[in-house]
């Protein structure tokens, strides 16, 4: 399989540790590539970040207007209505970046895979059905699309997961993040769960756990 186009950041030279981020629906990687320096990550870390493009296509919810888009939105309720086959397809597109990331040297166990909103039903998908151990999982504003198809992986049965969520988020209710983490949680994840004061959006807040998240993960001796 071909890799999707994707920008890539390295903090520094030889990195031994990368983080795949998916972006929602209608943007592009370059939506969260701005984030990188906002982490302020320390120098000791190198990490390379991967920001891949969705494929283009007509959604339905948007009267068919083609855009980015990981799968096809069928209802304004998203969990309503599910296009699996879509979903499925874009994880196996992840895959094929996690497999290029081992590939060049990364320690699977050094990947975290990350997504906001539709990006992060995708990085649900991928990181829990993973073949090989993952670092962890970072879902943003988001919902376990798959829950009901999904083929949970055993060896990433102890991924550290965190799930983030706005308040008042308009697009994906806040109601959705936290069944996510009670599906989760039932299953035998551990979920560290945070919500903020926010609609659909990432806040200052925010990107300072995400960084202290990242480093406590990124650190870990096996």
């Amino acid at each position: 399989m071909s890799l999707l186009p994707a920008i890539e950041l390295e903090t520094t030279p030889a990195p031994d540790s990368t983080v795949i981020w998916l972006h929602g629906l209608g943007a592009d990687g370059n939506d969260f590539a701005p984030i990188v320096p906002e982490l302020n990550l320390p120098a000791d870390l190198t990490v390379r970040f991967i920001f891949p493009h969705a494929p283009t296509m007509p959604v339905t919810v948007n009267g068919g207007f083609v855009m980015p888009a990981w799968y096809d939105i069928m209802a304004m309720e998203i969990d309503r209505e599910i296009d699996i086959a879509g979903l499925m397809q874009s994880a196996q597109a992840i895959n094929a970046f996690i497999g290029r990331e081992i590939e060049r040297g990364i320690d699977s166990r050094k990947i975290v895979i990350a997504g906001f909103s539709q990006g992060g039903a995708v990085a649900y998908q991928v990181a829990l059905s993973y073949e090989k151990q993952l670092g962890g999982l970072l879902a943003m504003s988001t919902y376990l699309a798959t829950a009901d198809a999904i083929a949970y992986s055993e060896i990433n049965k102890t991924i550290p997961i965190k799930i983030q969520h706005g308040v008042h988020d308009p697009v994906v209710p806040e109601q959705l993040g936290r069944k996510s983490t009670s599906e989760l949680t039932r299953q035998g994840y551990k979920v560290s769960y945070q919500s903020y004061p926010m609609e659909h959006a990432v806040c200052p807040e925010q990107i300072r756990d995400i960084s202290a998240w990242l480093q406590s993960i990124l650190r870990a001796k096996f």
